[in-house]
């Protein structure tokens, strides 16, 4: 887990925190066109998040295989998210409320934990882990007022998040569908700015 961003730093300025960032058109570019981030952190220090509807060509059999962790069961249909452009090389685990500890955990809410340790994809390989998980590579993070910076410049839509999204919905349709609880259909929305 980032130094920076522990169960210690968490605030009651967390505004965004279990909120879902939708990219604007005008992100047309990289890793966060089309993106829906989901916010585990948001304080003075900055915020951080999981892009949660990118895929990887990798699956989550291919990481368990680099990382020699034997598993019990086929994992070849599920895909690894790229989580974000920074620390591309650690993983990172979105999951649903389950009684285990694990070693390095960020709890964002009462349902939903953001976990770091090879802990937790060693249960998800045996099938004791949580039944609702998302594997990543990397993070989405902002500099204390790089967010708010970027919001103030229309580049993302902001609303509460809905974990059924981020667990149950395809990676391809969870843009779609989050933005639909907004009652906006992505596909119609222009990249240009314009002025009355």
């Amino acid at each position: 887990m980032p130094e920076r961003f522990t169960a210690n730093t968490a605030k009651s300025s967390d505004c965004l925190r279990d909120h879902f960032l939708l990219a604007m058109p005008c992100l047309s570019e990289g890793i966060f066109s089309h993106s829906v981030t989901y916010i585990c952190e948001h304080g003075e220090s900055g915020a951080m998040g999981i892009i949660i509807n990118q895929p990887l060509d990798l699956s989550v059999d291919e990481i368990f295989e680099h990382l020699q962790i034997k598993i019990r069961r086929d994992f070849s249909d599920m895909p690894v998210m790229a989580g974000g452009p920074v620390q591309i090389d650690h993983g990172f685990v979105l999951h649903r409320k389950c009684d285990t500890r694990w070693e390095a955990s960020l709890k964002v809410t009462s349902e939903i934990t953001l976990t770091t340790s090879r802990d937790i994809l060693r249960a998800i390989a045996n099938d004791n882990g949580p039944d609702d998980h998302l594997i990543a590579l990397g993070y989405a993070g902002w500099a204390a007022g790089q967010l708010e910076h970027e919001l103030a410049e229309n580049s993302w839509l902001t609303l509460p998040a809905n974990s059924d999204i981020i667990f149950s919905t395809p990676a391809d349709q969870r843009l779609g569908a989050a933005a639909a609880l907004l009652g906006i259909d992505m596909n119609l929305i222009s990249g240009k700015a314009g002025h009355a």
